[in-house]
């Protein structure tokens, strides 16, 4: 049975899917400005993998969402 994340996990979740969307940005904006094919081309494939490791960590996320409690607790 899967158990409740806690909030350290919670946090780690967050904070690494903040860096995923920064990598994945950071990436499109070089594909976008290197001038080199071979280059170019990589960090697209770098993007897609950012993307790809964001939408597991999202997936995670959204499994342990109906273990979480819908009220405070005490």
């Amino acid at each position: 049975m899967m158990q409740p994340i806690s909030a350290k996990e919670l946090e780690y979740l967050v904070d690494s899917m903040s860096n995923e969307d920064l990598l994945m940005k950071q990436c499109a904006v070089a594909a976008a400005t290197v001038s080199n094919q071979a280059l170019r081309q990589q960090c697209m494939q770098l993007q897609q993998t950012h993307q790809q490791h964001y939408d597991m960590l999202m997936q995670a996320l959204a499994q342990h969402q109906q273990l979480a409690p819908t009220q405070p607790q005490q």
